[in-house]
């Protein structure tokens, strides 16, 4: 019996959370049953971790504008080659290849949703078109995929899609394959002294992309109320993005040079956060991030604020420590008060840790999503 011809598809090639949930669908969906491909803009890491894996690779750039030149180049795709089922990821690939898909006449497209991101879109027309948009969508798509409860909700309120074509599939990861990349000692020290931190001054850290999600001069702020208190600690921020200028700007404003360090993009997040003392999290929303599931599977205590699949992962003063998005005040008190505990954080660290290993794996997100794609191709 043939394979079934499977594309994994996402806009944009860098290694962010939805990238890296596409990755393992493409490296660990039954390659007996199912052939899988990728697409998404070319030149990227996406791309060269793809044909490490041995799989085709489609390069097709999405830009927002203009769009019947990306739907065209997908459509084109999709008429020279016959796949059974198109699963597109995030909102830009949501929208050029559930039109192409259904142009095209592709037996059965998914959609996951990696968070709602237009519901919190600051301008109210903005919004009122992408909800529009995705309603649009949705009529051209047998099975919508939420990474949380909270968003399942969130689509059901805002009449986003059918309730018989959503479902919820939450995130995993392969903490076996995340340890190998945990440094010793020797090159953890190493690692530390080319970030320029002194041995013995505490680490509190996240990774994140400096967009206005994830609120990160939020969390400068609340890091200059700790070095009142502790004035050795560190703050290390893992990642880039359009607000990095302005980032940057506020650490000169605030005199926070010595205490915050702007690492960038790197490939080494997981090395990095397993320097950490405490992993911290300020975004204003969240689909189900990976890198909480990541910092748990490290055993990390995690100050975070309380929004969407972060209060799913994590239960207050249980596995972690949750604040209301925006109270700074609170956020600091929390970051305070656990750098002064140290069997404080290592419970928390481990509460999480033995939850995150049970409920977030890779096994079980990977065998859902067969399931579905099995019921949407048996129709």
């Amino acid at each position: 019996m043939p394979r079934l011809k499977i594309l994994e598809m996402i806009d944009r090639p860098f290694l962010g959370g939805g990238q890296r949930h596409l990755l393992s669908l493409a490296e660990h969906l039954n390659r007996e049953e199912f052939e899988v491909s990728v697409c998404s803009a070319g030149g990227g890491p996406l791309e060269e971790r793809t044909r490490e894996l041995g799989l085709v690779h489609y390069a097709v750039a999405m830009p927002k504008r203009p769009l019947p030149r990306s739907a065209g180049a997908l459509s084109s795709l999709f008429a020279s080659v016959r796949f059974d089922l198109v699963h597109t990821h995030g909102g830009v690939a949501g929208l050029f290849g559930r039109w192409a898909a259904a142009e095209n006449r592709i037996p059965a497209v998914v959609h996951t949703l990696h968070g709602i991101h237009y519901l919190h879109y600051r301008n109210p027309l903005n919004r009122r078109i992408h909800i529009g948009l995705e309603r649009w969508c949705s009529r051209r798509t047998d099975g919508i995929i939420c990474v949380s409860d909270t968003d399942l909700n969130k689509a059901l309120r805002y009449r986003l899609a059918p309730a018989e074509k959503l479902t919820v599939i939450k995130n995993g990861i392969d903490y076996n394959r995340m340890g190998g990349s945990v440094p010793g000692p020797d090159a953890a020290a190493g690692i530390k002294d080319k970030l320029g931190v002194e041995s013995g001054r505490p680490v509190i850290g996240t990774v994140a992309r400096l967009h206005y999600q994830k609120n990160i001069p939020f969390l400068i702020q609340a890091a200059a109320r700790v070095a009142e208190a502790l004035p050795d600690v560190v703050l290390i921020i893992v990642g880039g993005g359009p607000e990095e200028e302005r980032i940057h700007g506020l650490v000169r404003e605030l005199g926070m040079e010595r205490n915050v360090i702007l690492a960038g993009e790197r490939e080494d997040a997981v090395e990095l956060i397993s320097l950490f003392d405490m992993f911290v999290l300020s975004s204003r929303w969240e689909g189900l991030p990976y890198v909480l599931m990541e910092a748990g599977g490290m055993a990390k205590a995690v100050v975070a604020t309380a929004v969407d699949g972060v209060a799913e992962m994590i239960t207050h003063g249980e596995n972690g420590w949750l604040v209301p998005a925006g109270d700074g005040q609170a956020f600091s008190e929390a970051l305070i008060r656990l750098l002064r505990d140290g069997k404080e954080r290592e419970r928390l660290g481990l509460a999480l840790q033995a939850h995150v290993r049970e409920a977030y794996t890779q096994d079980r997100m990977v065998k859902e999503t067969e399931r579905l794609y099995r019921r949407l191709l048996s129709h």
